[in-house]
């Protein structure tokens, strides 16, 4: 695995709305922040540390799969998993909730009621470095 990240000491994080981007196929309410490391899903390599949060009432509408491994940590606020296309239904999950997915699961559809921040870890392995 290629691992391209630098050395970094405790910094603040803005919070605000300063570097912060509505990620490429998500709707508008839900925004990333890349702390650190990059993804390169053409090469399929990299590893990314990102927040992901969302507004309050904003959900999507169809499962996610990508070809990388994903965990994430919910911060603060609610997250919602499995809504329909209405953004009814699904499981409600609370602050210090996590998940850890393999490339290739389908996940969501997402919502927060009230607004939440994700911590997020997207990596690519090779199938000989995945111990089950």
């Amino acid at each position: 695995m290629k691992i391209a990240k630098s050395h970094e000491e405790f910094y603040p994080i803005d919070m605000g709305t300063e570097g912060w981007e509505v990620p490429p196929g998500y709707p508008q309410g839900i925004e990333q922040k890349i702390l650190s490391g990059f993804l390169d899903e053409e090469k399929k390599e990299g590893f990314r540390t990102r927040l992901l949060r969302f507004a309050p009432g904003i959900y999507t509408t169809k499962p996610f799969v990508h070809d990388y491994w994903e965990e994430v940590y919910l911060v603060s606020g609610d997250l919602t998993v499995g809504n329909d296309e209405n953004g009814e239904g699904g499981e409600a999950f609370g602050q210090h909730t996590y998940a850890c997915r393999p490339k290739g699961a389908y996940h969501g559809p997402f919502k927060s009621e009230k607004g939440c921040v994700l911590m997020e870890l997207h990596y690519y392995v090779s199938e000989d470095e995945v111990v089950a």
